[in-house]
């Protein structure tokens, strides 16, 4: 019997054994033919003019439900282990816009300029869930759950971390000098953003169904069975292992702390952070990127193992030659691991594919 996008409820059981960590012959893998850059995958966002500013009346979630569903069926040619899903348009920097802030179409991306605000100004953000964008982010939530209809799981969008935030109230380079400055006014910040963080993705999740019992995060195509939370700190280069143990560490824990299911998205540019991010206890999996602009599939090899050495669940991202999936297989052990492998065609995950097996 096939199944609408391949999710095939039996596959529930291999994210079970990833979460747990229980032995298996291979690991959990999945094959994608999506890009970085989700904004060119929609030919709605494909018609937004560069440095225009973006606002919530030119988000028409309808006009993305046919692109939307042509992405899920990879998963009824491409024959792999997980769940698809669908979540509101990752390319959006929906946070900064929940508080107000401008968005920029930036050709591959969107982002938010630095705000620049003053501590009493931060003092008195409120996050206002009537607002344009949040009303738009849930409109958004509510159109793909509906043309669902159960047949892939919806989940959160993309939310910037307490650092990313931060960089955006304060300015990049403000922000790193308030560390010495203002230590006390930016670990505040820092932690208000992570509770904001939170709320968001409470708020949103009431309107949002559980999928064969479970929790999901689409961006990462990872179920989970309960309650899961995506931290990510793409910031955090800018600060040195002390630092982000003094002013990071204390939010993303407190992040983790209630979802038993967290993980946190990591660049290969925070790799000299590793040690601290894995003193968090309550972060149950690690997402790491292969990023090979900045450090190859061989120069990831120790930190993969180091994260498998904690004990924690590894889901690494990328595209891999043939030699590099060889060495990824023979280096790391198969348990608590998912490789979601970005491929060109069919031709090439048929490669890969014989490697795995």
């Amino acid at each position: 019997m096939g199944y609408p996008f391949g999710n095939d409820p039996s596959k529930v059981e291999n994210y079970k054994k990833f979460w747990n960590r229980q032995p298996v012959d291979r690991p959990l893998t999945g094959f994608s033919f999506k890009t970085w850059f989700s904004i060119l995958e929609y030919s709605a966002t494909r018609k937004w003019r560069t440095n225009e500013w973006l606002t919530p009346d030119m988000v028409l979630p309808e006009n993305f439900l046919e692109d939307q569903e042509k992405l899920l069926k990879e998963g009824e040619v491409l024959d792999d282990d997980i769940l698809r899903g669908a979540c509101p348009l990752q390319g959006i920097r929906w946070f900064p816009a929940f508080l107000g802030f401008d968005l920029q179409i930036l050709g591959e991306s969107i982002s938010s300029r630095d705000k620049c605000l003053s501590w009493e100004e931060i003092d008195n953000l409120k996050l206002d869930f009537n607002t344009p964008w949040f009303q738009k982010y849930i409109e958004f939530t509510q159109v793909l759950v509906k043309h669902a209809k159960g047949r892939y799981p919806v989940s959160h969008g993309t939310l910037v971390g307490p650092s990313d935030m931060g960089a955006i109230l304060r300015g990049h380079t403000q922000m790193a000098y308030d560390l010495f400055d203002s230590p006390e006014q930016t670990a505040a910040m820092f932690q208000k953003m992570g509770r904001f963080f939170c709320r968001i993705l409470e708020e949103q999740r009431k309107h949002i169904p559980l999928f064969q019992s479970g929790y999901f995060d689409a961006q990462y195509q990872l179920w989970a069975p309960e309650p899961t939370i995506r931290l990510q700190e793409d910031n955090a280069f800018l600060f040195s292992p002390q630092l982000y143990r003094k002013f990071l560490q204390p939010a993303d824990r407190e992040m983790a702390a209630s979802y038993p299911c967290s993980f946190i998205h990591l660049h290969s540019t925070s790799m000299y952070l590793l040690d601290a991010f894995l003193e968090i206890e309550e972060i149950r999996a690690f997402q790491m990127n292969i990023e090979p602009f900045n450090i190859p599939c061989k120069g990831m090899i120790p930190y993969f193992r180091q994260v498998q050495q904690a004990e924690r669940p590894l889901l690494i991202r990328g595209s891999f030659e043939p030699d590099e999936l060889k060495l990824v297989l023979d280096s790391l052990d198969p348990a608590g691991l998912y490789l979601y492998i970005m491929v060109r065609d069919e031709k090439e995950a048929d490669i890969l594919k014989k490697i795995l097996l």
